[in-house]
């Protein structure tokens, strides 16, 4: 039975990211709509509760999840800047993603800091 709940797992996420990518095709707008939707952040709640049934774990979760995202939004900030100024799109995407992990290692570092305080 496990098997079966993993491939449900897959199944519904892989759904969800084709549909992202063919939606962006037709549509940026429509398919940055799909995009920004917590749909991630959704399945994994979905999942959780199904695995566990914790739903103070979900709210735990829920609450790292929002704090998560204020360094996720530089990835938007830098990827579209380098790519309008005319650096290739590889490099734009690692510069994005390099300058995200940092943003959000600083982020996990203040908030143990600030959890270790209280």
């Amino acid at each position: 039975m496990p098997y079966l709940q993993y491939l449900v797992k897959i199944g519904l996420t892989a759904v969800t990211v084709v549909a992202v990518s063919e939606l962006a095709k037709r549509s940026t707008l429509w398919g940055a709509l799909l995009t920004s939707l917590p749909l991630t952040s959704a399945l994994a709640f979905v999942w959780l509760y199904v695995d566990t049934g914790d739903t103070d774990r979900i709210a735990r979760l829920s609450i790292d999840v929002l704090w998560l995202v204020v360094p996720s939004l530089l990835f938007f900030v830098v990827l579209p800047v380098l790519l309008r100024v005319g650096v290739g799109f590889w490099w734009s995407m690692a510069a994005a993603t390099v300058s995200t992990a940092i943003a959000y290692a600083a982020t996990v570092a203040l908030l143990a800091r600030a959890s270790s305080r209280s």
